[in-house]
């Protein structure tokens, strides 16, 4: 069986493609799988990398690529024809795009539009809530079919060691701090900063507490260098510092000096080892609760202008003298409309992972870290409820699988 998936992101690839691919090829060894990842300002570029180093038998397209692809050229390794094309992230339209030339079958995974309700045989809901979304489009009943959270799988294929480690990495101590500062570029060139700064106070003020940075293995050495020696927008109040070995891997040190802080590749592996995880809001927040990890979510806004978001607006920054403001002002608003923005606490309807939000402050994160780290009454109940939130969802990659599988059947 021929099989065609369009992604994007680290969260999509990660989340999404790497437990259904594993899957896939567990069920059916002889499938043939190409993967495009398509332009996304999302996307780190090293997506197709880890692609190949995970799925070395199947096809990978890198963005480059497909844009030739989608013009109309032809690119080495795809085939001339799929069984079926399936959307696992970034814009919909390249989805669209790859069966337009390779045919078979199309379908989708969360998301869908009005105008694919022809072109897609079927839908993949995560739970009844997204079911009741595609039937607001037009989907019949019979061609909607609720699979679960496919992340749910990845963070627990990742804390079982079913995924080949990232490689050599250093270690949290049982019991840490696990901080992770998101993939997305200006997350990196901000948030590794902040959280430095933040880890740097809460040494100071509970060094009993040790503390583990899980960077993205998206993101390269090189990058986060580079994030380190600028430390970040001046609004956020960042730390500088530098990569050094640690270890069997490496560590963030600080220029104001004291030991680094061990740095972590896998963070689903680790992760259960934690007392707790101080993050940005995405998939990894779903995950973490699939692993039943507690954790503080923050949502820096003290420099809005440099997140991305989608769409043209991303680009309104750039318009000379108002263009900052407006940006700023419009990410601001569009954060104000959601009263929660960690994906667990939205599906539970309450805060299971409190949320800081707003203009944050390295030394106050840091307090409220350590306040939280010591309530262990309110831990062990956060990391009950969490776990208990996407339990049913286990199992999504290979339900999924078997739908996909039938095509051919």
């Amino acid at each position: 069986m021929r099989i065609a998936i369009t992604s994007n992101g680290p969260g999509e690839f990660a989340g999404w493609v790497r437990p259904l691919v594993s899957a896939l090829l567990r069920l059916a060894p002889q499938t043939d799988v190409t993967l495009f990842f398509v332009p996304d300002d999302y996307a780190t570029g090293r997506e197709p990398e880890l692609a190949r180093r995970l799925f070395p038998q199947a096809h990978v397209v890198a963005p480059k690529n497909y844009v030739r692809y989608a013009l109309g050229a032809s690119v080495a390794g795809v085939p001339d024809r799929a069984d079926l094309v399936l959307y696992l992230g970034g814009d919909l339209m390249h989805a669209a795009r790859v069966h337009g030339r390779l045919g078979g079958r199309a379908r989708s995974y969360k998301f869908a539009r009005k105008r694919f309700v022809k072109s897609f045989d079927r839908v993949y809901a995560v739970d009844p809530k997204n079911a009741a979304e595609f039937a607001s489009l037009g989907f019949a009943a019979e061609h909607v079919q609720v699979v679960g959270n496919l992340a749910v799988d990845g963070a627990l294929g990742e804390a079982a060691g079913l995924f080949p480690s990232s490689g050599d990495e250093a270690q949290l101590e049982p019991g840490g701090i696990l901080v992770m500062p998101g993939t997305r570029r200006h997350e990196i060139a901000n948030a590794v900063p902040f959280f430095l700064q933040m880890a740097v106070r809460l040494r100071a003020q509970r060094p009993d507490l040790s503390l583990a940075f899980a960077v993205s293995p998206f993101t390269s050495d090189e990058e986060l260098e580079r994030a380190l020696e600028r430390g970040g927008h001046r609004n956020v109040w960042g730390a500088r510092g530098r990569l050094v070995p640690l270890g069997a891997g490496v560590g963030l040190q600080p220029l104001s000096g004291g030991p680094p802080f061990p740095v972590v590749r896998d963070a689903m592996r680790h992760a259960p080892a934690a007392r707790l995880v101080v993050t940005l809001p995405g998939t990894k927040c779903v995950e973490l609760a699939a692993l039943g990890v507690p954790a503080i979510v923050c949502v820096p806004l003290n420099a809005p202008e440099v997140v991305v978001i989608n769409g043209p607006l991303q680009y309104l920054d750039r318009l000379p003298l108002v263009g900052t403001f407006l940006k700023r002002a419009m990410v601001v608003a569009v954060d104000a409309r959601f009263p929660l923005t960690a994906q667990p606490n939205m599906d539970a309807g309450e805060v299971l992972m409190p949320e800081l939000r707003g203009t944050l402050m390295p030394g106050d994160v840091a307090r409220r870290v350590a306040a939280y780290a010591d309530d262990t009454v309110a831990l062990a109940r956060a990391s009950q409820r969490l776990r208990a939130l996407y339990a049913s969802h286990a199992g999504a990659a290979e339900r999924m699988a078997r739908s996909l599988l039938e095509v051919q059947a």
